[in-house]
């Protein structure tokens, strides 16, 4: 289909009373719509023109959801005071900022409220996912760059 067909469709649409019009023809699909507004994405304009200064970015730790546990140690006796962190967001787990860093947190590491557990990425943003409890870890439980969902169980936390 050309343009000057594209004109035509377009101009019969505005002078009738039809308000959508859909084509598909050898693999090309066209929709035209009468009287309704399009909402570009703004995350993905860029502005006409540089701006005067630069635009200030939050970012965001999203908040693990913490889970209280019952964990068998490895001498077999039942910790009533374990915690399992869990993923706030579907996303890739990573264990550490670039595949030839450290690890962010091994088992048996010591944490504090603010640590930075891990990434999860979601839609290409790298989130750092923070500790909101004191303790030690107990076990990893997802291999790097494994997918994960939302709320699942990402490590165990002895408080």
């Amino acid at each position: 289909m050309d343009l000057n067909n594209i004109r035509r469709l377009v101009k019969l649409v505005e002078k009738s009373d039809i308000e959508e019009l859909e084509l598909q023809e050898e693999g090309f699909q066209i929709r035209i719509t009468k009287g309704k507004s399009v909402v570009a994405n703004p995350a993905v304009m860029m502005p006409p023109h540089p701006l005067p200064h630069p635009v200030p970015t939050a970012t965001a730790h999203p908040e693990a959801p913490v889970h209280e546990t019952k964990v068998e140690s490895d001498s077999g006796e039942v910790l009533d005071n374990a915690l399992e962190i869990c993923s706030p967001m579907v996303g890739t787990f990573y264990r550490a900022p670039s595949p030839d860093a450290e690890p962010y947190v091994r088992e048996g590491d010591v944490i504090q409220p603010g640590k930075v557990l891990c990434i999860v990425e979601a839609m290409k943003l790298m989130n750092e996912i923070e500790s909101e409890v004191s303790g030690k870890i107990l076990k990893i439980l997802v291999e790097n760059a494994q997918p994960v969902e939302y709320n699942q169980p990402l490590f165990i936390v002895e408080k």
